[in-house]
């Protein structure tokens, strides 16, 4: 298994022989906070846009890991040139090693935002049924049509909602990073 530790990652950009870092994770994962340099290519469209990627050493990132482990197993399978950072921009964090990001990295992907949403109100939902009225159970019943209905559409109104809070909006003077296409 091919794996790359933070500091031998960080050295390695220091020494010039800086190797393609692609971050797998979603663009909104990638805008709160990746590391120098990577370029964004989130895990479903990885297959799609290999031509997108140079003949150099590759690096693989996600959060702690897994989904980058994906893309190397599924797609990059034998490659020898590819390899993981271990522990992903999480580890990369700990480490105290510099993160790029429009929204800080004090603030939540949406991703994140949507499940604590979600989660809070079919909590909510179910807390107002037993304790107040039954009618309350129509709460999480829309919670959970919607959650079915924004993974099988890929349209997320909750996230969509998410998106426009002020707390999610790039202020004035804030360098929006690009998600190379």
């Amino acid at each position: 298994m091919a794996t790359i530790s933070v500091h031998e990652l960080s050295a390695l950009c220091r020494s010039g022989r800086k190797p393609e870092i692609v971050d797998v994770r979603s663009e909104s994962e990638f805008a709160v906070g990746h590391i120098p340099g990577a370029k964004c290519i989130p895990l479903q469209q990885v297959d799609f846009r290999r031509t997108d990627l140079g003949d150099g050493d590759l690096v693989l990132v996600c959060e702690a890991g897994t989904r980058a482990c994906m893309a190397r197993d599924r797609i990059f399978a034998g490659n020898g040139r590819v390899m993981v950072l271990e522990g992903g921009v999480r580890a990369w964090r700990k480490a105290g090693l510099p993160l790029v990001g429009s929204l800080g990295t004090k603030n939540w992907s949406l991703e994140r935002q949507v499940r604590l949403g979600a989660g809070l109100l079919i909590l909510l939902g179910v807390s107002l049924t037993l304790l107040v009225d039954r009618a309350w159970i129509l709460l999480p019943t829309f919670v959970g049509a919607g959650l079915t209905f924004a993974g099988a559409t890929d349209i997320c109104m909750l996230g969509r909602l998410l998106a426009r809070m002020p707390w999610n909006q790039v202020r004035r003077g804030d360098v929006q990073p690009a998600c190379h296409r």
